[in-house]
Order: C-alpha cells, then sequence, then structure tokens
C-alpha cells in the first residue's frame, strides 16, 4: 500500500512539471529584435557620412565693347587696351548627411537570418566656401577700372553654383551609403546578426536630377550660411 501510494506521488509529480507553463523555456519564442533596431538607429539622428573638399579655379574675362549702327551697318568693335582678366582660387566643403529621425520599421526588410536596412534619402550641404584672396591672379589694362568687392563676391556666387552641379562627379551619393554601412553594420551585427546577412542600401540608384533634390537648400549655394 505504501508502495503504490509512492508511485501515485511521483506520477502526480511528473505530470504537473510537464504541464506547468512556467517551466518552458522562452528560447523557444524568437525574439522579434526590429523594434530595437528601429530604436537603436533612430538615436543616430543626423548622421553625417562624407566630407568632400573642392578646390576650384573661377575664371572670368570681359571687355569693352563699342555696339550700335552707323550708316545702316552693325557695329561691334573691341576698344584696344580694355580687357580684364581674373582667375579665383575657391575652396569649399561638401557634405552629406542621413537623417535617421523619421526612420521605422518599413526601413527594415527581414527575411529569415537576412536583413536589409533602407536608408533614407541621403542629403547634401555645402558647409563653407572661402575664395583665398592672396592667391588670385588678375590682369587689369590701364583704360579699365579694378575688380570691385561686388564683383568678387558675384564670381563666388558662380563658382558656388559649379560646384553644386558637379556634385554627381563627385561620388558623394556612393560613398555616403558605404560610410554609413560602416556604421550600422556592426551596430546590428551586435543583435547577432551575422555580417554576411546584413545589407545596407538606399531605396533606389539616384539619377542626375535627384542630386539635386538631395541638396539642402538651408546652405550656404543660397547665401545663407558663410
Amino acid at each position: 500500500m505504501r508502495i503504490s501510494t509512492l508511485y501515485i506521488l511521483l506520477l502526480l509529480t511528473v505530470l504537473v512539471s510537464c504541464n506547468n507553463p512556467q517551466k518552458s523555456k522562452s528560447s523557444d519564442t524568437v525574439k522579434d529584435t526590429i523594434p530595437n533596431i528601429v530604436m537603436l538607429i533612430q538615436k543616430c539622428s543626423r548622421l553625417y557620412t562624407t566630407e568632400v573638399h573642392v578646390h576650384k579655379i573661377i575664371t572670368h574675362e570681359d571687355d569693352k565693347k563699342i555696339k550700335g549702327s552707323f550708316l545702316g551697318q552693325d557695329i561691334d568693335i573691341t576698344l584696344p587696351a580694355s580687357e580684364r582678366k581674373i582667375a579665383i582660387p575657391l575652396d569649399a566643403t561638401l557634405k552629406a548627411y542621413i537623417d535617421f529621425s523619421h526612420f521605422t520599421n518599413r526601413n527594415i526588410t527581414k527575411k529569415g537570418t537576412k536583413i536589409e536596412i533602407i536608408l533614407p534619402d541621403p542629403k547634401i550641404i555645402l558647409t563653407s566656401s572661402k575664395i583665398n584672396h592672396q592667391e588670385i591672379k588678375k590682369q587689369v589694362a590701364f583704360m579699365r577700372s579694378n575688380f570691385t568687392d561686388a564683383e568678387l563676391s558675384q564670381f563666388e556666387q558662380q563658382g558656388r553654383a559649379q560646384i553644386i552641379k558637379q556634385i554627381p562627379e563627385q561620388g558623394i551619393i556612393s560613398s555616403a551609403q558605404e560610410s554609413a554601412a560602416k556604421i550600422l553594420i556592426p551596430m546590428i551585427q551586435r543583435m547577432g546578426y551575422q555580417e554576411s546577412d546584413i545589407k545596407i542600401t538606399f531605396r533606389k540608384q539616384f539619377t542626375l536630377h535627384d542630386i539635386q533634390i538631395l541638396i539642402d537648400k538651408s546652405t550656404v549655394e543660397n547665401g545663407e550660411a558663410k
């Protein structure tokens, strides 16, 4: 009788332990890391990824002309000793940044162990531009007045506009993607992903037209910063 009672008690103990939900291990449930990744990347806020220094020579030349008509003939005569030439060295700094403040789970695609981070569109800013006045080369004929500060300022504006147009040639977009990957991949690896399973990309391949849209209009190319 005592032996039978002991067997019954052991059987009840086994049944209770197998059906107790508190004893099941949480490792059987796959933890969703996407919200954690979103929160981590959002903390990056505005991430400056690329900086490019540009040295450009701005050239300009003009002369005095007499234009009109005489006895029914058009006149266009360049006055002698009236030429002006100038070469202005301009140094500028371009930066690309990515704003993660509105980064969400829609920027993440996950398939099995593979994860893709779709970066927000980058922004490009011209953070500074400066004329090296000591290295300006100019030639002014004796019948002409020297270049004025207003003219030099106008030439600088033209130089900045040319630098903006040449942004596609700088490879700044691809550099921004590579730099973002170097920063984000180690962060995601710490979440348990293998480097080979992580892909960092933009939503599209940007065209020359797109790059004009990506330029931050609040920067010095509009004369709002120095």
